[in-house]
């Protein structure tokens, strides 16, 4: 049996059996008030290095979950990278590849410039769906950890006005193929969000429910203080809790704690963001 075919054996036939994050995410839907009733699974491979007997390949697993949501349903979909050890034809281990997130910097000029703008959470959200698991060639994509890159994208699309080229530490911009920390790294983009008091900013709200479509939430998985990830809101499920979009590990319609994440700890915490100037916050 070929490397590959060890592989698709093994998610047909033992999974099951081992803990993975797709049993978390049962857990999690469960505790909602959810079920999952249908999960398609669909591998590829991507590269391979084998040092004697030994060999480990790389390969990407897309998932597509049916979700039964009271009296609605819904897909989830996400897209795992994972590195598969196999020695002697046997599969000895198979898990997710976790990418490290980019330090925060030193520090973050915020945007004073007294631009408003009239925030286009439609077109945001459309563009959040468009490019979910795909790049727009008009960005770089960054390989490792690309969720506030593709944050940032979604923002630029819903009209956020950009400002501080070409002060990387200054301000939220992309232009000519450079950026400001703020557009690319999540706990620049983080602060960014909840200092500036004009143009693209946020008003930080309390509860969950409170978010529309279009808005983001950060995330410190770990709870020290660096804030790791970010994801916008695509959709609200019947208890008017988030759906989110997010890069990296790409997910489309995710329950928006992530509790079923590898990167999720019981110290994680939130912060909700209103975006645009309308809509003022009310909690």
């Amino acid at each position: 049996m070929s490397e590959w075919e060890l592989i698709k054996s093994h998610w047909k036939d033992n999974w099951k059996q081992n803990e993975h994050s797709l049993h978390k995410k049962q857990r999690l839907h469960r505790k909602n008030g959810k079920s999952i009733n249908h999960i398609d699974i669909i591998g590829k491979k991507q590269d391979t290095t084998t040092n004697g007997d030994r060999s480990e390949l790389t390969y990407q697993l897309y998932m597509k979950l049916f979700i039964k949501d009271q009296d609605n349903f819904y897909h989830e979909e996400l897209v795992e990278q994972r590195i598969a050890t196999i020695e002697s034809d046997k599969l000895i281990a198979d898990k997710e590849i976790l990418f490290q997130t980019v330090l925060k910097p030193e520090k973050i000029e915020v945007d004073q410039n007294p631009v408003r703008f009239a925030y286009d959470r439609r077109a945001a959200v459309q563009y959040a769906e468009r490019w979910w698991n795909d790049a727009n060639p008009a960005y770089r994509v960054f390989e490792d950890n690309d969720c506030t890159n593709y944050i940032s994208q979604c923002l630029r699309a819903g009209g956020a006005p950009m400002h501080g080229a070409s002060n990387r530490s200054k301000g939220w911009w992309y232009q000519n193929n450079n950026w400001s920390y703020s557009w690319s790294v999540a706990n620049a983009l983080r602060w960014y969000l909840s200092g500036a008091t004009s143009g693209l900013k946020g008003t930080e709200i309390s509860d969950p429910e409170n978010l529309l479509p279009g808005d983001v939430i950060c995330y410190d998985f770990q709870g020290d203080g660096r804030w790791d990830h970010n994801t916008i809101v695509v959709a609200k499920d019947s208890q008017n809790m988030p759906l989110v979009n997010a890069h990296t590990n790409n997910s489309r319609h995710r329950y928006w704690a992530y509790e079923d994440s590898a990167a999720w700890t019981p110290d994680c915490n939130y912060r909700f963001f209103r975006i645009g100037e309308e809509d003022r916050a009310k909690d």
